[in-house]
């Protein structure tokens, strides 16, 4: 299947349905073609990884890499090759070192503006978090890395009152965002946080239009094809600024028109497979789903919403790049139990590519698989 695609400036048309779209977007996010040796390649891009569903954000990082293991994204996180902060929008987020503190930069003053009201709520203003930076800052110094509960402990020997488990989270969160934390590795199954300035080299700061150019052309080349709404919502930004990203990316991006939406994308997608007969059971905010305001070329008419309403916890299994099951994981001492429930009855075909794809699931836990 072939998309026609044009530079900007050029004459647009080309794009023939929502297949094209799933089998570029398969292809472009590294689904239908995961040639990546390590997660951090992954994170660099796709720009950025939702992951407050941390288990479920390793699983995404894997579905793009090449023989992927638990244990080395986990290894990959512990040493800080890849991060896990706020950033984009209110949620956390894999990011690499290189790109952490352009991207704070550019998008922390949209979650900060975003949190603001619930912050008035917690009695957080600008002295409290200051206090509270400083307490951090007291309680990580020389490679320290603490828990949230040891962090806790910390700011209420300052004198910062924690009490109430939003008012922690909001100011570990700005700490975040203001460039003074960042994740360090977990202790058991407990996360930690470090000093950013202790945890990664420092790195000369990126004009803002950069950065703008940046995110759009590493969100439009890995994502696309993509819509602008597509990008403001993804990216956290305002209308005016995504569309200012997309200007000065321009030059690097490729843009097509399929009824009436135009889509944005890499010149290099030129010619584009169909959506292979292939199934992927993806996780809790995977990126080929999360990172489109739109997502109606993958999930159709079909009632996802309604099974995702009765069990919002249920992650999405697509295949030929549409989603047509659910599916939900109990671990076991030496299995993991794998539950799909179907939006329709599956053809066999499809039936076999979900046993494949669940196997590929175990095999990255380590562990022998139930299916049901």
């Amino acid at each position: 299947m072939r998309i026609r695609a044009t530079r900007a400036h050029d004459r647009c048309g080309g794009l023939v349905s929502p297949v094209d779209i799933r089998g570029a977007r398969l292809h472009s996010q590294r689904l239908s073609s995961p040639g990546f040796a390590k997660p951090a390649e992954v994170v660099r891009w796709l720009g950025a990884v939702q992951a407050q569903d941390y288990s479920g954000a390793k699983w995404a990082l894997a579905l793009r890499m090449r023989r992927p293991t638990d244990a080395a994204i986990e290894r990959a996180f512990s040493t800080g090759a890849i991060l896990r902060t706020h950033v984009l929008r209110p949620t956390w987020h894999f990011v690499t070192p290189a790109d952490i503190r352009w991207m704070l930069a550019l998008t922390a003053p949209r979650v900060k503006a975003a949190m603001a009201s619930y912050d008035r709520q917690l009695g957080l203003d600008a002295d409290v978090f200051k206090r509270g930076h400083k307490a951090l800052a007291r309680a990580l110094r020389g490679g320290i890395q603490l828990t949230r509960q040891e962090l806790k402990l910390a700011l209420e020997r300052a004198g910062v009152a924690t009490s109430g488990v939003q008012r922690l989270a909001h100011l570990v969160m700005r700490a975040e965002l203001d460039g003074l934390i960042c994740s360090g590795a977990r202790r058991g199954k407990q996360f930690t946080y470090a000093l950013l300035d202790e945890r990664v080299p420092a790195a000369p700061a990126l004009p803002r239009d950069a950065a703008l150019a940046e995110l759009a052309r590493r969100y439009f080349t890995g994502h696309g094809p993509a819509q602008l709404r597509d990008f403001a919502w993804w990216s956290g930004l305002t209308a005016a600024d995504a569309r200012a990203g997309v200007a000065m990316a321009e030059p690097s991006l490729a843009r097509d028109v399929l009824d009436g939406k135009t889509y944005w994308f890499s010149p290099s997608t030129r010619t584009i497979p169909g959506p292979p007969p292939r199934a992927y059971l993806l996780p809790l905010y995977d990126e080929y789903l999360i990172a489109y305001k739109d997502r109606s070329a993958a999930l159709g008419p079909a009632g996802w919403t309604r099974i995702a309403d009765d069990a919002p916890f249920i992650a999405p299994i697509v295949v030929s790049g549409r989603v047509v099951a659910g599916w939900t994981r109990t671990l076991e001492k030496h299995r993991v139990r794998v539950t799909v429930t179907p939006l329709a009855p599956l053809a066999s075909a499809s039936t076999r590519a979900i046993g494949v794809a669940a196997g590929a699931y175990a095999d990255f836990l380590g562990l022998d698989l139930v299916l049901s």
